[in-house]
């Protein structure tokens, strides 16, 4: 008998969240990151599903529908080039533009002497980082935003309002994509939320690279400082981004803490000292954190085991996934380890091979979601990805009782995993996470208040809030 979707749903669910409980469900679960793919199964261009979100969530849920998956994310292809263009912002190519229609969108990094913070700016960072993000450095990375002390433009004040309204107009999709999903497709979203390390935040939106690691050696406590800046606001967007039910982990996207980028040293005092408190704290508010460790992060491993159990699921890149079950099977629930190389130019009987030997010899307990070693692109072959999903279904099938909860395992402070960071991060600076304006500085301005201050606080909180999420998620997400 034909399973309806919503029946489908509650199937993958328990499975999926079972497994990122590093429990054994009925099977494996299927959960790849396909962002390009998906326009290519469906015959759109790069161009369309980067520019027009419509036709991104078109194809994920066309994907859906077709492949017998049990996870996906509502849209991978998550710079939505409509939203950067009207901001104007100038770090990305765009497909159509700056690069063909048929390539995604890329990152473009500045050399390190025009980076878009200069070294001399790290006080300014640390003490108002949402000050800084909205007065130095929106001006430089915005080709429409005028910086302080010059003229404000037609083109300055159009690029607020029509890049705030894009980004409410697309955060708002989300959720009756999500619900597109679930009905029609039975398909569980995958992950809810963003994180970034503060290290990375600084290489990737900041300093660059190259400027981040002359820091590290020229003035290594101011790094550490801006770091330690940066972490409560981390958190700030993490958790108020996260799935509020506990149920999927926010998604955590490693870039430039991993060999041969930095070495183990500056990994331990920089990288590590302040994401490890970002990571327990999120626990301690019941939230899972999805480790995409783009690369090889095999080296820190050791340093992720620290973790408390459970408390993270641990995607493979380029790493040995065997010794990654190894070391830290045992803690946490693994995804990935399919090659993206041998998904474009392999064939599908090594790719079934493979995932069999994957799954025989990371998954064989449990903790394990079959996906790609990294996020899958338009190089991928249809039939590979297909053969991925079939090995899934034919090896990933558990013999004997299999552990399957009555409902999705939730995470709380009280009971006994919560986060054993002894300091937590604080809020460090003039601003608050989560505040532009504060209240009491508005209320000050008010010739009086009457009658219910309360509401006027909420209300005014509530709009101001909008405003912090609007350049915290063009410096995360954008």
């Amino acid at each position: 008998m034909t399973q309806s979707p919503e029946e489908l749903y509650r199937e993958r669910l328990k499975r999926y969240a079972t497994a990122l409980r590093n429990e054994k469900p009925d099977c494996v679960p299927i959960r790849p990151f396909v962002a390009e793919f998906t326009a290519k199964y469906c015959g759109y261009t790069c161009q369309e599903v980067t520019h027009d979100y419509e036709k991104a969530f078109d194809a994920v849920r066309r994907c859906a529908a077709d492949f017998d998956w049990d996870a996906v994310v509502a849209n991978m292809v998550y710079v939505w080039t409509g939203l950067t263009e009207a901001i104007g912002l100038k770090y990305y190519g765009v497909p159509g533009i700056e690069v063909p229609p048929d390539m995604g969108f890329q990152y473009r990094e500045p050399p390190p002497e025009q980076a878009w913070m200069k070294p001399e700016e790290y006080d300014q960072l640390i003490d108002d980082p949402t000050g800084y993000l909205f007065n130095v450095w929106l001006p430089r990375v915005s080709a429409d935003v005028a910086p302080l002390g010059e003229p404000v433009t037609f083109r300055n004040n159009l690029s607020f309002l029509k890049g705030g309204m894009a980004m409410l107009s697309y955060f708002n999709a989300f959720g009756p994509q999500i619900e597109r999903l679930r009905t029609e497709t039975g398909t569980v979203s995958a992950i809810a939320g963003i994180l970034k390390a503060p290290f990375d935040i600084i290489a990737d939106k900041l300093r660059g690279y190259i400027g981040l690691t002359m820091d590290v050696m020229e003035r290594p406590d101011k790094v550490m400082a801006a770091c330690e800046a940066l972490a409560p606001h981390l958190v700030h967007v993490a958790h108020t981004s996260a799935d509020p039910a506990c149920t999927v982990p926010v998604g955590f996207w490693m870039h430039r803490g991993c060999v041969p980028f930095v070495t183990p040293e500056t990994f331990d005092r920089f990288y590590w000292a302040t994401t490890k408190p970002v990571i327990e704290e999120l626990w301690a508010r019941g939230h899972q954190v999805l480790f995409y460790a783009e690369g090889d992060w095999n080296r820190h491993l050791d340093r992720f085991a620290e973790l408390p159990d459970q408390s993270i699921v641990y995607h493979v890149d380029q790493a040995d996934i065997f010794e990654t079950h190894r070391k830290i099977g045992h803690k946490f629930c693994l995804s990935g380890g399919i090659p993206n190389v041998l998904l474009a130019l392999g064939a599908p009987q090594e790719v079934r091979e493979y995932c069999r030997k994957v799954i025989e010899g990371v998954g064989r307990d449990g903790g394990y979601i079959l996906d790609a070693s990294a996020i899958v692109q338009n190089a991928a072959r249809i039939e590979n990805i297909q053969a991925m999903t079939e090995a899934g279904r034919e090896f990933g099938g558990y013999n004997g009782p299999a552990y399957t909860p009555t409902a999705p395992p939730v995470c709380s402070a009280a009971d006994g995993q919560a986060a054993t960071a002894e300091t937590p991060p604080a809020a460090v600076g003039s601003r608050a996470p989560g505040v532009c304006v504060p209240w009491s500085e508005k209320r000050a301005e008010l010739p009086g208040v009457t009658g219910d201050e309360g509401l006027l606080q909420r209300v005014w909180e509530d709009v101001d809030a909008l405003a912090y999420t609007y350049i915290w998620q063009c410096l995360l997400s954008f």
